[in-house]
């Protein structure tokens, strides 16, 4: 009989990963061939798509068809937004984070794979490596998403050459080692014909490795989460309205760090007061512990005063409040990001504003130079900021945390997103 918190580990057991390439590398193909020999489509969606193709005159099935949903992407033959795609296999829950690869489009990828858990990058085999694949392998290490698998795609087009994978193989490996990749692996496939996407492929004998699925299904995850600095954001202060629950006083909110107990002693941040855990409650049962991500309601010994935007932690691991932030931003909009700007800020569920006291340097994501001339960040553009927030911000280094570390700016005066954030140091 399991206990409540084992039972959540095989709920828990989803792998995020982004996907990325560049026009006509075969990344649409790649994510309808894994929906369809997972099994993941309907007889329907399949018929409409092979008549589609027939009507196009193709003699195979455009599996491409299953993915590119937006007209403006089937008429221009690429990826433009994020688009996220669920399917599963009786070894795990998988979510695909459909990005672009067009430079223009550099913030919709920074979206996709902020959550990711490997990061998918995408060469023809004809082309071998190219600036956009640099680019996007440069973005996920940015990103600190702490997998990749570079495919190697269109081996048929090539007859299946070892010495060309080799080649791009040797290329890669090179480059990624300029970069903070912790984990890397390249696998060469044919995503129109199915070789090594789901099945080994008999035509390359030479390659030992495993297949793209069997290295999605069976790739460890949990230990890439900080299950050593507790932080649990609160998002909501339970208070039910009822006779029965009259006395109950919990607070919800998705653990970002660590593992939490009853009887644990926690400190509830920025106020700084103490208590224990006295239970922890996920849905309808109370369960033994919580780790990321997992969203529960904690409940405290004490009655202390806990509202929205609050942090518990250990007491004697807890994050110190910072206001001064140091950052890389990759910029999403089209007015600039200058010095001096004000805007708002909302990091976990914590919000006030931010001004912006400099600008160090814009990095060049082809070739990673850092022009430290620049005044400004443009549109797709990421560059190390520094900023004065008017509230203390409970924050870990990005490398550390990736949601601790992590934050948002919006415009004020329209409630957009105009910048994505990554903490360097805080202070």
């Amino acid at each position: 009989m399991p206990t409540p918190a084992s039972a959540g580990i095989g709920e828990m057991d989803l792998l995020r990963f982004a996907t990325a390439g560049s026009v006509d590398d075969g990344k649409s193909t790649l994510i309808g061939r894994l929906l369809l020999d997972s099994k993941a489509i309907f007889e329907d969606q399949l018929e409409a798509v092979e008549a589609t193709s027939a009507s196009k005159g193709y003699d195979y099935t455009d599996l491409a068809l299953l993915t590119d949903g937006l007209r403006s992407e089937r008429e221009q033959g690429i990826t433009i937004d994020v688009a996220y795609r669920y399917f599963a296999t009786p070894k795990r829950k998988f979510i695909i984070a459909d990005t672009p690869g067009h430079v223009q489009y550099t913030r919709n990828m920074v979206t996709g794979a902020s959550t990711a858990d490997l990061g998918l990058v995408l060469v023809d085999a004809r082309q071998g490596l190219t600036e956009q694949s640099r680019r996007h392998a440069v973005i996920l290490s940015l990103l600190r998403v702490p997998h990749l698998v570079l495919a190697v795609n269109k081996m048929d087009l090539v007859d299946y050459d070892e010495e060309i994978y080799d080649r791009i193989h040797k290329e890669f490996t090179s480059f990624a080692t300029k970069l903070n990749i912790p984990d890397l692996e390249v696998i060469p496939i044919s995503a129109l014909n199915g070789d090594n996407v789901v099945n080994r492929s008999e035509n390359m004998p030479w390659y030992n490795g495993s297949s793209l699925m069997h290295h999605l299904e069976n790739i460890h995850v949990a230990s890439d989460r900080d299950l050593v600095d507790t932080r649990l954001p609160v998002q909501y202060v339970v208070r039910p309205k009822s006779d029965q629950f009259h006395d109950y006083r919990g607070y919800a909110g998705m653990v970002a760090g660590g593992v939490l107990k009853p009887g644990d002693e926690v400190v509830v941040l920025p106020s700084g007061m103490t208590s224990r855990i006295a239970g922890i409650d996920l849905f309808d049962r109370e369960i033994a512990e919580a780790f990321p991500p997992m969203s529960v309601t904690v409940r405290l010994e004490d009655d202390v005063d806990v509202s929205r935007g609050d942090m518990i932690a250990r007491v004697k691991n807890a994050p110190k409040p910072s206001q001064d932030i140091d950052a890389m931003i990759c910029w999403m909009t089209n007015e600039p990001l200058r010095k001096g700007q004000k805007l708002a800020i909302k990091h976990t569920t914590r919000t006030g504003r931010a001004l912006i006291k400099d600008i160090q340097y814009r990095l060049d994501i082809n070739t990673l130079h850092r022009d430290q001339e620049t005044k400004e960040l443009g549109l797709n553009e990421i560059g190390r900021v520094q900023l004065r927030t008017t509230v203390p911000l409970l924050c870990d280094p990005y490398s550390k945390n990736r949601t601790t570390g992590s934050f948002i700016l919006i415009d004020e005066a329209s409630g957009v997103t105009v910048g994505a954030g990554m903490i360097n140091t805080a202070n």
